[in-house]
């Protein structure tokens, strides 16, 4: 059931509209493996991977979410198809520490790694928010609590317009509720927030989806 919170959050969020845009559209986004949740052989055990995405901008080289897939080849095959290595990626963003998002990130020596309060590199912590940071011009994390308290998506400007890689959506069907959100109001609330910037969704289980009335809100 959708309470107060939600909206208070939606009429504070709704306001926010292009201001999440990032500011150029030059960014270059690619798909290294659609992730999947799916039930396993027994009743304790299931399948998950999450969906990797590859964005390029300027000198920008950006992993998001490299976390459980069949084997790190799963990742490094794409990758290197598009003439790229893991000792060039610059960075790396987490959508939220899970470890199904996070598992295979050691394959990306040199990068900065960055969640919901800070950016990491060798032995450096450097707090910061990351509401509103970009990693390039193209490419703008923005708060979205809900999934878990510390999740975070990542706006990306191209030439056909802004891609969302987000955990706000598991698959494009949803769920409607996500059954582990931390937080249903605020999930709902933040996918208003992006809906009104994306017109593509890159989900945290799924293939990228076009948003239309069907999608979850």
């Amino acid at each position: 059931m959708i309470g107060e919170k939600y909206l208070e959050l939606k009429e504070k969020l709704t306001m926010v509209g292009d201001e999440d845009r990032p500011d150029s559209s030059t960014a270059e986004v690619h798909i290294l493996f659609n992730g999947y949740a799916k039930d396993g052989d027994t009743p304790a055990g299931s399948y998950v991977a999450s969906t990797v995405g590859f964005i390029r901008d300027r000198d920008a080289r950006v992993i998001i979410d490299p976390g459980m897939v069949p084997n790190p080849k799963a990742i490094l095959d794409p990758l290197a198809a598009l003439g790229e290595s893991p000792a060039n990626i610059t960075d790396v963003v987490f959508s939220h520490h899970h470890p199904d998002h996070i598992l295979n990130a050691a394959l990306f020596p040199y990068a900065r790694f960055h969640d919901y309060w800070a950016i990491y590199k060798g032995d450096t912590w450097e707090s910061r928010e990351a509401e509103g940071f970009h990693l390039s011009p193209s490419i703008r994390l923005i708060a979205t609590p809900g999934h878990t308290p510390q999740d975070i998506t990542t706006l990306v400007g191209t030439n056909e317009g802004v891609i969302a890689f987000t955990h706000l959506w598991w698959f494009a069907e949803g769920p409607e509720d996500d059954p582990l959100a931390d937080d249903l109001d605020a999930l709902h609330a933040y996918r208003i927030r992006v809906l009104q910037v994306a017109s593509l969704i890159v989900p945290g289980h799924g293939a990228p989806f076009i948003p239309d009335v069907t999608t979850p809100r």
